[in-house]
């Protein structure tokens, strides 16, 4: 990890009122960085896919060897009850906690190709409140009421190429 980012993540996290949400490339490489060491918690973001939960398990279980006491999945992208119910399944049989459900949402491609975040796109979007209830949540959770040496939070894509 870069020094200056790691000096921003160190400084967020100084004060129980404040809450540092790094994310991450969908790679183990940031927390062989130590990352980790910095985190309260981590979010591994799946797809109803099982190459993507596969690799999410994996980030959730490197995680875990690395210290971290929370670690969760966010489902990513869903369309249908069907689809949460396959990711609701997953984490069952793996033991991991889903910590939030992002939905699929037609303007997140739209956002990408205007190179605009979503907030700026289309900030009413269903997509756009779900990650804000997340984030509050984690905050609340993370920032307020967790002991620790900081208040970061890592948001990790375990896509795996679906």
């Amino acid at each position: 990890m870069h020094a200056t980012v790691r000096s921003v993540i160190e400084a967020a996290g100084n004060s129980p009122q404040e809450v540092c949400i790094l994310d991450t490339e969908a790679s183990p490489e940031h927390l062989s960085r130590g990352t980790a060491r910095y985190a309260d918690a981590m979010l591994c973001i799946v797809e109803p896919y099982y190459k993507s939960l596969e690799t999410g398990r994996r980030m959730a279980a490197l995680a875990h060897d690395l210290g971290l006491v929370r670690v969760a999945l966010v489902a990513n992208k869903i369309r249908d009850e069907r689809e949460l119910e396959a990711v609701r399944e997953f984490a069952d049989r793996n033991g991991l906690e889903i910590a939030g459900v992002i939905p699929f949402d037609e303007g997140m491609p739209g956002a990408e190709r205007a190179q605009a975040a979503p907030l700026d796109f289309s900030p009413d979007a269903p997509a756009v409140a779900a990650i804000a209830a997340l984030a509050r949540g984690m905050a609340d959770a993370n920032g307020r009421a967790a002991p620790g040496n900081g208040a970061a939070t890592g948001l990790t894509e375990a896509d795996g190429g679906g």
